[in-house]
């Protein structure tokens, strides 16, 4: 069963689905995986009604989230449900769900349960927690990763669609990279951590596992925007690159660590191999400012966030720890203001030297982790080896940057290898087409992998037009049989340049907008790639009635691609609706 948010939407629309029957057959799924130790509280049928019920009148129309389940990790409050990060001491009961769960709900997402994960997510491995090592998918002897460990290995089981996790030091991209997934570490403050326990509170980052590009894409849209109830929330423009021959940085040859795993290494020089045969310049590049800032993060005082989350259960009741958590926090208690000012200086410093770095790159590729260790390696030497799996992503949110990892491929031994996609901040758009881009160059996935038998992003095909709709012509509309009659088909979703401005247009049935260029006022405005077969192209334009046309549209990640316009003449008359930046969502509302 494809649990894509398309394939699911597919089922509901055709009526071959429902959403209580996929969930009572995701339920025995997760039964049947017990052993994997991904989930501390799933959802029973009574905590499941509410959330089904709330569908009934709805469908994938109008909600773009509409009967798709998904995984929280449990830092994440569920209203009603239990919180623990990990620790059944620290546990409650909110009242109220984290702002980025609300907006999930509200988006027709169905909540599966609270998954497993590194206590107070401490920790790049999964095996920090009283509710047992979150093992992994591949292979149950290996270590998952951490500290999202349940949210990765739930989606990479096949039990849910996509799932949240956090990320601070590398815990939303490392489990991706060991389960084969897409793991979104988005720009600091894009996303709310309102009804997130912390780890390190101005670090943090809600993160996202998807199995597609266009599942992530989706997702993002709904989690995005402020929230003026978190401090640490912020609101960005997304950044464009360049989308031929794009500059990626990558570690100078003697700054390739991997602390003697040769397999891992083979498989990064034949991803940079990849890359180069696409046409990307690979730039050898200097990561020093990147390590050195990555040493702050437990060596200096920023350990000191994760203590003020846990002082006082500490002195309630001191051995509600892991001894190893116990451990990493404890020494917080040695830092005073001058060293953690001098900290704050060094890192300002690194800051500005990793700016300069960036300048020149569109992108930083990395392998996602160093190596892969098994369950056991981990509980001997659980301080050193967990280390080591951070040393490509502790840097990260310390320097205010973005990141997604990226499925890469398997090694000999079959256990997946992944790679991490690095930009500045607001970055995240581009940073995902250019990982699509590399899904699409990429052979099948491996049988046991959950995203086996889901299509990969389509390349361009040779003989073929890509139109970028906005209205009518979506999927499910009433005009997109214009497109699907001349043989087209659907390339992904995708969002435009926030530079636009959308109209609904006077007149109809069939009711139209338009989007009309606007530097100043516009927004990023959901839209779909459709592929038109280029002798019928000519055709489908000439049915295009005044006042549009076909144009050149920017994308989010800085593609222009043809797609609709509108003449400016347009807005009088018409209703802007720029606000919903969706043609469906002003559809359903209307």
């Amino acid at each position: 069963m494809e649990l894509t948010i398309d394939a699911l939407h597919a089922g509901y629309r055709a009526g071959t689905l429902t959403p209580t029957a996929l969930v009572a057959q995701l339920r025995e799924r997760i039964a049947a995986h017990a052993d994997h130790n991904a989930w501390i509280h799933v959802l029973d049928e009574a905590e499941l009604a509410p959330y089904l019920r709330a569908l009934e009148g709805h469908g994938p129309d109008d909600l773009p989230l509409y009967g798709v389940p998904f995984a929280i990790k449990d830092n994440f409050d569920l209203a009603g449900i239990p919180t623990t990060a990990g620790c059944e001491a620290f546990r409650y009961v909110p009242s109220r769900s984290a702002t980025v769960v609300e907006r999930l709900l509200a988006a027709g997402a169905i909540p599966l349960g609270k998954t497993n994960l590194d206590q107070f997510a401490t920790g790049l491995v999964g095996v920090r927690s009283p509710w047992g090592a979150a093992r992994n998918a591949f292979d149950p002897d290996y270590v998952s990763g951490g500290s999202s460990s349940g949210s990765a290995v739930a989606l990479a089981l096949g039990e849910v669609s996509f799932s949240l996790g956090t990320d601070t030091a590398g815990s939303g991209r490392v489990p991706a990279g060991f389960n084969d997934l897409l793991g979104i570490k988005p720009s600091r403050g894009r996303w709310s951590t309102h009804g997130v326990v912390p780890a390190c509170r101005s670090l943090d980052c809600p993160s996202l596992f998807a199995l597609h590009p266009d599942d992530a894409r989706t997702v993002m849209q709904v989690l995005d925007g402020f929230d003026p109830e978190d401090p640490y929330s912020r609101s960005g423009r997304d950044l464009a690159g360049r989308s031929v021959a794009p500059r990626i940085g990558v570690p100078l040859p003697a700054q390739r660590q991997f602390y003697g795993d040769a397999e891992y290494a083979r498989q990064y020089q034949r991803v940079l191999d990849e890359w180069a045969a696409r046409g990307a310049e690979l730039i050898d590049t200097d990561i020093a400012p990147l390590l050195d800032a990555a040493r702050l993060l437990y060596e200096g005082p920023w350990v000191a966030e994760r203590f003020l989350v846990v002082r006082e259960l500490l002195q309630r009741q001191p051995d509600a720890l892991l001894p190893v958590i116990q451990r990493i926090v404890e020494p917080a208690r040695g830092f005073d203001a001058a060293q953690t000012f001098e900290a704050f200086y060094q890192l300002q410093a690194l800051k500005r030297r990793g700016e300069e770095l960036m300048a020149g790159l569109d992108a930083l590729l990395v392998p996602t982790a160093p190596t892969h260790y098994r369950i056991d390696e981990v509980q001997a030497d659980p301080l050193r080896l967990n280390s080591r799996l951070g040393h490509y992503t502790n840097f990260v949110n310390l320097l205010d940057l973005a990141a997604i990892a990226v499925p890469s491929g398997y090694t000999a031994a079959g256990r997946p290898f992944g790679t991490t996609l690095i930009g500045p901040a607001w970055s995240d758009a581009y940073l995902l087409g250019l990982a699509q881009d590399a899904l699409a160059a990429s052979p099948a996935p491996d049988p046991r992998s959950a995203r086996r038998g889901i299509p990969l992003p389509a390349p361009a095909a040779p003989g073929q037009i890509e139109v970028a709709v906005c209205g009518a012509h979506l999927s499910g509309m009433p005009l997109n049989p214009q497109l699907t009659t001349r043989g087209a088909w659907r390339v992904a979703s995708v969002r435009s340049a926030a530079s636009y401005r959308l109209l609904a247009l006077a007149g109809g049935p069939p009711f139209r907008p338009g989007m009309i260029r606007d530097l100043e006022r516009g927004a990023a405005i959901e839209m779909e790639i459709w592929s038109v077969p280029a002798a019928e192209f000519g055709s489908f334009v000439a049915g295009i009635p005044a006042p549009l046309g076909i144009g050149k549209v920017e994308l989010a990640d800085g593609r222009w691609v043809c797609g609709f316009v509108c003449e400016g003449y347009a807005e009088a008359g018409a209703k802007d609706i720029t606000d919903l930046g969706s043609w469906r969502r002003y559809m359903a509302e209307r």
